[in-house]
This record gives structure tokens, sequence and C-alpha cells, in this order.
């Protein structure tokens, strides 16, 4: 069986600061990408419909976490630990502090043809990572941590909890045909996390983040 790796990261229903997506210029694509929208529409539709007012807190679903499905946290001063800090640091810089980027926030993707123009714009991405990561905290404070559930058929799932801006993330790895399984467990986390009617009657970021991680 082969290995497989996933990950849902959902921060106030952006995308990552890294997640590029370059269109062809095919009808085909065009046309495959319509299709495609049209079902998650549809699929979002539905799930709207389920979303009821149950929350709980982040340090509740901590506890979910440990006392469920023995989540331990991971050390902070791991490389993944680091790694994963400053990509989630990046993503928050840029939504809640874009001035601090200056004219690297509006990068503009090049025709993908353009190998020379192409290289230069992932050279201005790691820049820009590279920029918010070292934003001081005082600035831009960051509570962030990871929990790791070690799941059968050597899967492991880790859970990325922040704090002071709310957010939950999710990564997977290990067989793929244990994706599927992985997937939904991350989306019973997310919707123990909840939203509150409120949030339902406003379509808030905590709402939309909870359609994003239930469509996923």
């Amino acid at each position: 069986m082969g290995k497989g790796e996933g990950s849902i990261s959902i921060i106030g229903g952006a995308d990552g600061p890294t997640s590029i997506f370059i269109a062809g210029k095919s009808d085909k694509v065009k046309l495959t990408t319509r299709i495609q929208n049209y079902f998650r529409k549809l699929k979002s539709n539905r799930v709207k419909k389920r979303i009821t007012a149950n929350p709980h807190t982040l340090e509740e679903v901590v506890e979910l976490m440990k006392r469920e499905y023995g989540a331990e946290e991971v050390s902070q001063h791991s490389f993944n630990y680091q790694e994963q800090r400053k990509c989630l640091k990046a993503s928050l810089v840029m939504r809640h502090r874009p001035d601090l980027l200056g004219e690297l926030m509006d990068l503009e993707p090049p025709e993908r043809d353009d190998v020379e123009a192409l290289k230069t714009f992932f050279e201005q991405i790691q820049k820009r990572e590279k920029i918010a990561a070292e934003i001081a905290d005082d600035i831009l404070p960051l509570d962030f941590h990871i929990y790791e559930i070690k799941c059968p058929g050597n899967c492991i799932m880790q859970i990325g909890v922040e704090t002071v801006w709310q957010v939950i993330e999710g990564s997977f790895s290990g067989e793929k045909k244990t994706m599927k399984e992985m997937k939904k467990l991350f989306r019973e986390i997310y919707l123990y996390y909840g939203v509150t009617a409120e949030d339902i009657k406003n379509e808030t970021e905590r709402y939309k983040s909870l359609l994003a991680a239930l469509c996923s």
C-alpha cells in the first residue's frame, strides 16, 4: 500500500500563504473548474442545513482530543512545530496585518510557461514568508500548540490549535486508504468546536471556517 499525506488548514476561511493556483488557458480546464465549483456549491448548501449552534472553547477541544483520542502535545522545540508555526504566522500576518508586508502582499502569478518569471515569483513568496515569520510576537502574538493523534495502521494526525486568533488546522500521514477516515475524524473534532447561533446568523469567520472544514 502506498503512503499518502494530506492536510486541511482552516484560517478564517482563507488559504495559506503558499497556496498557489496557476490556471491553464484551455476551455477544457475552465469547463472542469465550472463543474467542480457547481458541485462544491451544492455540497456547501447541503452542509449549511446541518449546522446547528453547539459551541465549545478551544480548551474544551483540546481536552476532548486528549480524553477521547489520546492526543499528546508535540514539543515546541521540534523542527515540525517550528515550520508549522512559521507558516501559520505568515498566514495570519497576511490576513490581519498585510501592511507589514508592503508590496510583497499582492503578488500576481505570471504566465505558466514563463520559467524565469515563475522562479522569481516563488522567490518572492519565500521572501514574504521569511519577513512574516520574523515579525515580533508583541506585534502579532501567537499561542500555538500541536497535538498528535496516533491512528491504526501506522497513521498519524496532527491538530494545530492557536488560541489568540482561534485557529484549528489538521494534517495527517499514513496509508492512502485511511485518509478518508482521518478526514472524517478531523471534521468531527472541528464540529465539536462548533459555532454559536450568532455565528450562524451573521455567517462569521468561525462559521465559514466550520463550513469549509465540513466540506473538505
